[in-house]
């Protein structure tokens, strides 16, 4: 289990934990603490939009790691 804190930038920080191999779950996870949409969720690393279909160990992110959290 890793634990990882979105920021969207309205200062609302959202600390989840989630495995690992997951990203579409990830999603879920910040819409049921924020109250939004998971499918109108973007997850951001740097400049890189987070896929749902690839996991977070293959786009680095580990425990303690910020997300950027943006909404379409």
């Amino acid at each position: 289990m890793i634990e990882v804190v979105c920021n969207n930038h309205l200062g609302k920080k959202v600390r989840v934990k989630c495995n690992s191999d997951d990203t579409g779950n990830l999603k879920k996870l910040i819409a049921a603490q924020t109250g939004t949409f998971w499918n109108k969720i973007v997850l951001k690393k740097w400049y890189t939009i987070l896929k749902d279909h690839v996991s977070l160990g293959d786009y680095e992110i580990y425990d303690g790691l910020n997300l950027e959290l943006s909404y379409q």
